[in-house]
């Protein structure tokens, strides 16, 4: 199986470390034509509206868009902002899953921090999933074709209860950064879903 990572700007080298780990086929994809062959594809963490601006600097939001129809993507942190409808600002996204996100819920780098979560649909879900945040988003509201995977724990002020994890069918998004773990679980999830199994 060949899968790509959105290489514009981010840090897709991480998630192409993971996926080579996993026996996969990783390509860095920086246009259209990279998108041939892919099973999925991964749009890592970053600044989105700069992976906005390239994708549309390199022709790629269309061909980004129509690959989304119809194959697995996931979007982690930025990613996550690209693929939603509605982020309550003006710039170019694909608008793909059924999500209103917040921008930099959290605050500023220096307010990183790693918190345990449940996730479905993982291996072991009962097992906790050390979730990376930085800089990162949070879902405000989720569609009805949307399934909430994950969401923050209750002492996680002041964002508690807050979607952080959700999939609408073939297409999944993080709010965090799995790929900085060494926990591929997530990876393992999106896989499956390239494959077309889960």
């Amino acid at each position: 199986m060949k899968v790509g990572v959105l290489a514009l700007q981010g840090d897709f080298a991480e998630h192409i470390a993971v996926l080579r780990r996993l026996g996969v086929e990783a390509v860095e994809v920086r246009l259209p034509g990279h998108l041939e062959g892919l099973a999925g594809l991964i749009i890592p963490g970053g600044e989105s509206t700069t992976i906005g601006m390239l994708a549309e600097r390199y022709g790629l939001l269309e061909a980004l868009r129509e690959f989304g129809r119809h194959k697995a993507l996931w979007g982690t942190c930025a990613g996550l902002i690209f693929l939603a409808r509605d982020i309550g600002r003006a710039q170019p996204l694909l608008g793909l899953m059924d999500l209103k996100v917040e921008r930099n819920a959290f605050g500023r780098q220096v307010d990183s921090f790693v918190v345990d979560i449940s996730v479905k649909e993982i291996q072991d879900p009962s097992r906790p999933f050390p979730a990376v945040f930085i800089r990162a988003p949070v879902i405000e509201q989720a569609g009805p074709e949307v399934q909430v995977l994950s969401r923050l724990p209750q002492h996680v002020q002041p964002h508690a209860g807050k979607i952080v994890a959700a999939r609408q069918g073939h297409l999944l998004a993080t709010a965090f950064h799995p790929e900085l773990t060494q926990d591929d679980r997530i990876h393992r999830l999106f896989l499956r879903m390239a494959e077309g199994g889960a």
